[in-house]
């Protein structure tokens, strides 16, 4: 039996009144998802356990089959584990987006535009870490810190501080969109270090070719580095003695890819990947087939577009994504496989609703279907309502992944 878990990344969310009060998932033509769960056994998995941060780390590591409550260390050094980034016992790590801040003072006035900086290249990302690294650590020396900003994908960075202790909260950026910042900043033991690398960014980046050549260009400038995300080095079971399978995961998103890291999963790269709404969805497909034609028992395919767009509070661009993720990468899998024994795992990690425009805790909608039997509990359509009509609910989603391969 091979096994496939294909995760949509926010793909769950509540009724849209530009889709006609349905969910994007009810407003979408996702055939091979209908047929799982026709054919499956759907339901309402929670994922986030109550008190913890309702992020895609907690999130994905629960649908990864690992307790977050036990498992969980931060966010940030997962990422770190995938830019190949060694952490210390004594480091502190802390996820570094490039974002743009809108021109009024700072910090007091000016507001959160963008957590992505329109999602800047990571070619165009490169060159202002490379500007802004040595900066930080001249700037952190002065007031007695050892630090280091590591460049990474897109918008997303990492950035440590070396012998130093956890205890400063900083808020996600994609939570705050169109807000003013000033109730938002960092708070803790590094706040005053983290505030002042922030407007030292702001100096830094204003007039910085690259931001020069995308304003002229009608784009977003990453005028400003935002911290948040703390955590110290992670330490998962492996997946393949937790579960007894050869395991690989297909991303492109360093915090995915660090989690499989972590619990010992091949990883690939995928050409045109993005972790944006963009993204090369077909190549994900085709590189979860070579993954388990080449060996690998299980796989675990993580796409980022649906997030993206409820972050962005583009609801027809969800239902795209969604349409797309059922076209390009579940339909050729179902493919493929047909007439051989074959389980997948459909589900979001948790909702992004496009109302709010950043992540909630409820139950998401899942499918456990296997080609070698009909399920116990289908549903009509692969939909939130219709997942939540069979009845079948786990409070605790870390236990899915048990119910799934065993």
């Amino acid at each position: 039996m091979k096994y496939v878990l294909l995760l949509g990344d926010g793909m769950a969310d509540t009724p849209v009144p530009a889709l006609g009060n349905r969910t994007p998932l009810e407003a979408a033509n996702h055939p091979h998802m209908d047929f799982l769960a026709a054919h499956g056994d759907a339901g309402l998995a929670k994922t986030i356990p109550d008190g913890m941060p309702t992020g895609s780390d907690t999130a994905n590591m629960a649908c990864m089959g690992f307790d977050p409550r036990v498992y969980y260390s931060g966010r940030s050094p997962l990422e770190a584990v995938s830019m190949g980034v060694s952490l210390a016992p004594d480091d502190v790590s802390f996820r570094c987006n490039l974002v743009t801040l809108s021109d009024e003072a700072f910090p007091d006035a000016c507001s959160m535009v963008d957590y992505s900086s329109g999602e800047i290249t990571t070619e165009e990302a490169r060159e202002l870490v490379a500007a802004l690294a040595p900066a930080f650590e001249e700037c952190a020396r002065e007031q007695g810190f050892t630090v280091k900003l590591h460049p990474g994908i897109s918008y997303r960075h990492c950035f440590v501080i070396s012998h130093a202790e956890t205890g400063t909260h900083g808020t996600p950026p994609h939570d705050i969109t169109g807000r003013k910042i000033a109730g938002y900043l960092p708070e803790g033991r590094y706040a005053s270090l983290l505030l002042s690398l922030t407007a030292l960014s702001r100096s830094i980046l204003a007039d910085h070719p690259v931001n020069v050549s995308r304003v002229s260009r009608g784009l977003r400038p990453a005028n400003a580095a935002w911290f948040w995300g703390e955590g110290t080095k992670p330490a998962l079971a492996d997946f393949r003695e937790k579960y007894g399978l050869r395991a690989g995961v297909v991303c492109a998103v360093d915090l995915i890819r660090g989690l499989g890291l972590c619990a010992g999963m091949e990883t690939v790269s995928v050409p045109g990947a993005t972790g944006a709404i963009e993204t090369n969805f077909r190549g994900k497909g085709e590189a979860a087939i070579r993954l388990l034609r080449g060996g690998c028992d299980f796989v675990y395919i993580h796409i980022e577009s649906p997030d993206e767009c409820g972050h962005h509070g583009e609801p027809e661009k969800k239902v795209w994504a969604i349409e797309s993720i059922d076209r390009e990468v579940l339909g050729p899998i179902l493919d493929e496989f047909r007439g051989e024994p074959l389980s997948v795992l459909l589900m979001p990690d948790h909702p992004t609703p496009i109302a709010v425009r950043t992540h909630t805790g409820d139950p998401v909608p899942f499918v456990i279907w296997r080609s070698d039997r009909e399920g116990a509990h289908p549903a009509s359509r692969y939909t939130e309502a219709e997942a939540a009509k069979t009845g079948e609910y786990l409070p605790e989603g870390f236990r899915l992944m048990d119910r799934f391969l065993k």
